[in-house]
């Protein structure tokens, strides 16, 4: 049996991407969570702002958010994914129940 749950991923893009650029990543990010049988993904450009305080030497980030529903077990593989990247510069996953 295999429960669902949905998460959402915010994830801190560096500030190279332009609009396109950013589409792109986020397609084939999308692309690779189908692969562990995702669904219900949802995607939100929450736009480049000004950080707090310089991270890895960036001032400025763009913010996504990613809406989905997996099983689990696959969420280290996401992670994983994300940490491997080196256009990411934070990521935080919430259980949405």
């Amino acid at each position: 049996m295999s429960i669902l749950r949905k998460y959402e991923i915010m994830i801190l893009l560096t500030e190279e991407f332009n609009d396109s650029e950013l589409k792109t990543w986020v397609f084939n990010y999308a692309k690779n969570l189908r692969k562990f049988n995702v669904c219900d993904i949802s995607v939100i450009s929450r736009g480049k702002h000004n950080l707090s305080y310089p991270i890895n030497n960036c001032a400025k980030g763009n913010y996504i958010q990613l809406n989905f529903s997996s099983m689990p077990k696959y969420i280290n593989n996401f992670s994983n994914l994300l940490k491997l990247d080196s256009n990411v510069v934070r990521f935080l996953v919430f259980n949405k129940g």
